[in-house]
């Protein structure tokens, strides 16, 4: 985990998880808070029939990472479900490791919503996502 994570952020996400899709992705998270993330992706697995990496791929990225700042914004006892989520994908990338960085747009108390850039590991845009994610307490 990188630095730019507190140890606590680190062990929930170690006791949480990513889920069962991220992990056959192969998305890990380097940075975490309510107001920004950092994931990755490697290109390798995540690609589509003409060896480019599928857009959707980029769409789990950024919902994986979006909605874990969310579900942190959401506080104790809460959590984050996706409503809404739109992409525009730029560029391809065919290999190497994909990044996304979350920051939050809007953080409100029944709704959160992050802007996600997905970058090559030359830095081009890949995509520009945006996900709204409701916040309710737990049952």
């Amino acid at each position: 985990m990188s630095s730019e994570m507190s140890p606590e952020i680190a062990e929930w996400i170690g006791k949480r998880g990513l889920g069962v899709l991220a992990d056959r992705m192969g998305i890990k998270i380097l940075a975490l808070d309510a107001t920004h993330g950092i994931a990755t992706m490697p290109a390798d697995g995540n690609t589509q029939p003409l060896g480019i990496v599928h857009g959707g791929a980029y769409v789990v990225l950024a919902e994986t990472l979006g909605s874990m700042c969310a579900t942190l914004a959401a506080g104790p006892g809460r959590h984050a479900v996706g409503i809404e989520i739109n992409a525009s994908h730029t560029k391809s990338a065919r290999e190497g490791i994909i990044k996304a960085t979350a920051k939050a747009v809007n953080i409100g108390r029944n709704l959160a919503t992050h802007e996600v850039a997905v970058e090559d590991d030359q830095g081009n845009r890949l995509s520009t996502i945006r996900i709204t994610n409701f916040l309710r307490d737990n049952r």
